[in-house]
């Protein structure tokens, strides 16, 4: 039987796990009411407000994701007309990203995205912490018996299965 610190302990575990799946249903659901994107396509739009230019290779460096996961937020965003995708002028085999009018004007109304809090919190912790956290959490994870690839960016596979 589990000590008394130990149940107090992850019960505090399990209420933060809690209160993060919260935040992130409440941003997506916040994105989409506010301008009809998902927090996933709302991160995207950040990270090309904030630079301009970039490659795929190049924004899924910036969102911390998977080339492939940001190539089809990309596009979605491309079939709304918020982003633009131009051959580069250097390269011609590269192809540069960049907010379209419509894209820009839409992002000085929206919300602040999850993701961009939660990597900044990441970044605002001790190396030491951080690394630690995260073999503990992977650990955590490997326990729970919980694997896979990592979907991609929160809420979009969510939102692509409800759609469908």
């Amino acid at each position: 039987m589990p000590s008394q610190k130990a149940t107090k302990e992850s019960k505090e575990i399990i209420n933060d796990i809690r209160r993060l799946v919260q935040s992130i249903r409440m941003a997506s659901s916040e994105s989409e009411q506010s301008v009809g994107l998902t927090a996933a396509q709302l991160f995207v739009m950040h990270k090309l407000g904030e630079e301009g230019g970039l490659s795929i290779n190049d924004l899924a460096d910036r969102t911390l994701t998977h080339q492939s996961s940001v190539s089809v937020i990309v596009q979605k965003l491309e079939e709304k007309g918020l982003v633009s995708r131009l051959r580069a002028a250097e390269d011609g085999r590269r192809f540069e990203l960049t907010l379209s009018k419509k894209g820009a004007a839409l992002l000085k109304k929206a919300p602040h995205s999850i993701q961009e809090r939660l990597i900044k919190a990441l970044k605002k912790m001790e190396p030491d912490m951080r690394h630690q956290f995260s073999v503990t959490f992977t650990s955590f994870l490997s326990l729970a018996n919980i694997k896979g690839d990592a979907p991609m960016m929160f809420d979009e596979t969510v939102t692509q299965k409800r759609k469908k």
